[in-house]
């Protein structure tokens, strides 16, 4: 028998609307956006998954950029994972992403990671702050973790996220 990561009954959010910010779900009709903010930022992402990540690589293309993205609409439909692109109120402009996970970790409900592009790092704090805020009182998880953010990836030790 499989556990579920989030309950049967629970209402996934479809994202939320903030003065700065919205969030949705990362789902393939945002693929140029997402490419673009991806490739200008690959050099800090490559440090947000685990320690020592080559994701994205400098030869990533558009087409498997667009891959990821299925993949990640389909866990989401199917309950296995969340992920939600960040996009300016206008929806012109992917600025970041959202991936929020279940844990294999003893005491740990989920964990949690996410970015913002590099030309938008203005809007971190806010962004962070709006973000816990939003899963601790939207989401049924107690205890979320945030490898490489709140815990050191040291810490946290070699097990590292994967982007898909």
């Amino acid at each position: 028998m499989t556990t579920l990561f989030v309950p049967d009954d629970f209402i996934v959010p479809d994202g939320l609307i903030h003065d700065h910010f919205i969030l949705q779900m990362l789902e393939p009709s945002i693929n140029e956006l997402d490419y673009q903010t991806v490739m200008s930022s690959r050099e800090n992402l490559r440090s947000i998954f685990a320690e020592h990540d080559e994701w994205p690589t400098d030869d990533m293309t558009l087409a498997d950029n667009l891959n990821d993205l299925i993949a990640h609409e389909k866990e989401f439909i199917d309950r296995i994972a969340f992920a939600y692109t960040v996009l300016t109120p206008d929806k012109s402009k992917c600025i970041g992403c959202i991936y929020i996970e279940p844990s294999n970790r003893d005491g740990v409900d989920c964990e949690t990671f996410y970015w913002l592009s590099d030309d938008n790092q203005h809007l971190f704090n806010e962004f962070e702050e709006i973000l816990k805020s939003w899963l601790k009182e939207k989401w049924p998880f107690n205890n979320i973790a945030y490898p490489g953010r709140s815990i050191s990836w040291q810490q946290w030790g070699s097990r590292s996220h994967s982007h898909i």
